[in-house]
């Protein structure tokens, strides 16, 4: 039975949801409950944050995370006003794995990533950074997210360039002095190497199963954090082209 079954596969048996995690592992529901624990929030005093402009050209750009399944990052940054599209798929690791079923045994040296193409006119690689940190993931957990563990999930900033590389450390600098998180951030940050699109079946996987319940308890609650913090910057499904599936 593939992955992909057991990836989304959950039972309800005597009133008791069992979920599955996105490598297909079981979770308890204690786990399970505690993945959808929201993050701490990264106030808007961090000027990084909330910079509406940065040094980087003007123009379509692209940015490359890596934080949990990717079927979360992608939803998140898919609801992003500017984003004009966002993939699912894999870096860190050869061409030959770049596959679900060989990066989901963990040792690939792959992260499940998402690639976002951008409008610097309308939203900074800043704004992006701040909503990898405040809803999309939490960085602090190391080689998991929530439900799920392994070296497939850890948070990775793959960065393109140089101004990327500054733009990524100087953020988690001010993060790291400002204290906003209680535990150490885990985030890498990693030169980009090549970014593998994944299979078409995850691609806009949450809008294409939004009651599924690994989405429903893991991944829903993250696009409502978007919008709850970010109100300026959340868009509906609706207000933007139909992406590829």
């Amino acid at each position: 039975m593939s992955t992909y079954f057991f990836r989304f596969l959950s039972v309800l048996f005597f009133g008791v949801i069992l979920l599955l995690g996105c490598s297909g592992v079981n979770t308890s529901v204690k786990t399970a409950a505690a993945a959808v624990k929201t993050p701490p929030v990264v106030t808007s005093t961090l000027t990084s944050g909330v910079a509406a402009n940065s040094p980087v050209a003007k123009g379509v750009q692209t940015a490359v995370f890596a934080g949990g399944c990717f079927w979360g990052l992608e939803a998140v940054f898919e609801h992003v006003k500017g984003v004009t599209d966002v993939t699912s798929g894999y870096s860190g690791g050869a061409a030959k794995t770049a596959d679900y079923e060989t990066v989901s045994a963990g040792k690939t040296g792959h992260a499940e990533a998402v690639k976002i193409t951008f409008d610097t006119t309308k939203v900074s690689y800043n704004q992006l950074l701040k909503i990898f940190f405040s809803v999309a993931h939490d960085p602090t957990e190391l080689n998991r997210q929530g439900p799920d563990t392994g070296t497939q999930y850890r948070s990775v900033i793959f960065f393109a360039d140089d101004e990327q590389k500054r733009l990524a450390q100087n953020y988690i600098d001010e993060l790291n002095k400002a204290k906003t998180f209680t535990r150490p951030i885990a985030t890498q940050v990693i030169l980009l190497d090549a970014f593998y699109q994944a299979e078409d079946y995850h691609q806009n996987y949450l809008e294409r199963h939004p009651d599924e319940p690994y989405i429903v308890i893991n991944d829903q609650p993250k696009v409502e954090n978007l919008r709850k913090q970010f109100p300026d910057l959340y868009i509906q499904y609706g207000s933007k082209p139909k992406r590829r599936i």
